[in-house]
């Protein structure tokens, strides 16, 4: 065919984009084109990092296009309606898009195969959701058999990840809008958006002489330390495919010096499969979005009240590693895996308010805020999810503090009222003495509030709630 559409949505990348690869195979010019949908960009759980941080990626993508001889288009409306005016404009024939997963997308993608050409490719995973199932063909809900399942599965070999195309011929003309200006990435935002930014980090994180990647078994859970890939908004944009991750991890594997080193690969690797069972639950059981798997957990006596809500949102609750995490949420968009469990434990059973209060803060804030995995982890640590931690397990915050920040530096950093607090208080300063709280320069109830509930006590009760449910 003469002229093909390759559909941007969540893969913004050259390297190991199939849909664009096979728009590139069938025809002799292809329309890179993106839609601003209105539908997504007024939608309740929209968050201003997460769209700056997605049109500063598609600024990235744009100047990679250029250097290729191609370029960007940009439309804002319906996709349906959108799409079908550039294939009366172009007479292009068919549009090629990476397949996405979730409810909405295939609410939208399905309207628009009603009327268009549309081949979706998979590769917003390694291994799409209908791959891995049981053997009478219902989906897993159980973490640890899928992702055996996954495991049983080929890995993809190093040379199936795709390069990016030298060159991708574009008809010139077609008329776009500019890329929005606003908002823009706030300075405190550590993500640089884009696709080499993307490709830096996995190597830093694989490919150094001691890489991160061998001691993240041992250091993942520490706030206090860089032990992470901090890969997530880029997987989550696609600036990086699932597949070139995978590829990365059984490289590191397979080359890992000891045994030490190869587990903390494989445990990154298990990251990689939680993300697609993730959205493996969302695809096969849609309604989670709205409410909890466990049907029998759908009805908790929440307390929901707006006062401690607006406390956590703020990082006022009088609990140090609670206080942190939260004020690193509101600076950076981000926040440390550990530092979500530790949140979500905390509004959920130590306040008694509904997970999806604090679902949906997430998403608004978070720049690699995703619906099926942001869902799935609030739903485990409120313990109403498939395959979810027991109701009965309610983080002590201290204790986490304790073992995940042991020096405080974590809480020192985000909660800047304790740097003096010593060691021994730093994540309980309630208990310093009137004269350690003078010499710290941190009066509790004045400098920094008094806890919002007794852990004990709020323990007691989400218990006793649950039991009701």
């Amino acid at each position: 065919m003469k002229t093909a559409v390759w559909w941007i949505r969540r893969d913004l990348r050259l390297t190991d984009n199939q849909a664009l690869a096979s728009a590139l195979n069938q025809a002799e010019s292809v329309i890179p084109i993106f839609v601003l949908d209105p539908a997504l960009w007024a939608a309740r759980n929209v968050g201003q990092n997460r769209l700056a941080f997605l049109l500063g990626g598609l600024r990235q993508l744009d100047a990679d296009l250029r250097a290729r001889g191609s370029y960007l288009v940009i439309r804002r409306g319906d996709p349906h309606d959108e799409l079908t005016a550039l294939l009366t404009e172009t007479g292009a024939e068919v549009i090629y898009a990476e397949e996405d997963y979730s409810p909405y997308a295939r609410r939208r993608d399905g309207q628009v195969a009603a009327g268009l050409s549309l081949c979706l490719i998979s590769s917003l995973t390694v291994h799409p959701p209908a791959a891995i199932s049981k053997a009478d063909g219902t989906p897993y809900t159980v973490f640890t058999p899928f992702s055996r399942a996954w495991k049983a599965l080929p890995p993809p070999p190093a040379t199936s990840v795709l390069p990016a195309p030298s060159r991708i011929p574009t008809r010139a003309n077609v008329p776009s809008l500019a890329i929005p200006t606003e908002p823009t990435l706030p300075p405190t935002v550590p993500f640089p958006p884009g696709e080499a930014e993307a490709h830096s980090r996995l190597s830093v994180f694989i490919d150094n002489d001691d890489p991160v990647i061998h001691h993240y078994a041992g250091a993942r859970n520490r706030m206090d330390l860089q032990g992470t890939s901090q890969l997530s908004p880029y997987l989550r944009f696609g600036m990086l495919s699932a597949r070139q991750a995978a590829v990365a991890a059984f490289s590191a594997i397979a080359s890992a010096p000891n045994a030490e080193a190869r587990k903390s690969t494989e445990t990154w690797l298990d990251e990689l499969i939680w993300r697609e069972f993730y959205i493996s639950i969302l695809y096969d059981f849609p309604d989670v979005s709205k409410q909890a798997f466990r049907a029998n957990l759908r009805d908790i006596p929440w307390r929901n009240d707006p006062h401690e809500f607006a406390a956590w949102r703020e990082g006022r609750t009088g609990y140090p590693v609670v206080d942190a995490a939260m004020r690193q949420l509101k600076q950076t968009g981000w926040m440390h895996n550990r530092a979500r469990m530790i949140v979500a434990s905390f509004l959920v059973k130590d306040l008694l308010i509904d997970w999806r209060w604090g679902e949906q803060w997430f998403m608004q804030n978070l720049v690699d805020g995703d619906p099926a995995a942001n869902n799935g982890g609030w739903q485990w640590t409120a313990g109403v999810g498939t395959d979810a931690a027991p109701c009965f397990r309610v983080f002590n915050p201290v204790l986490q503090g304790d073992k995940f920040d042991p020096g405080g530096a974590y809480v020192r950093r985000w909660v800047p009222e304790l740097a003096n607090v010593p060691n021994k208080f730093i994540q309980e300063p309630w208990q310093m003495s009137a004269e350690v709280q003078r010499a710290s320069g941190c009066i509790v109830g004045q400098d920094y509030p008094v806890p919002l509930v007794d852990h004990a006590q709020a323990r007691e009760r989400v218990l006793a709630a649950y039991r009701h449910a």
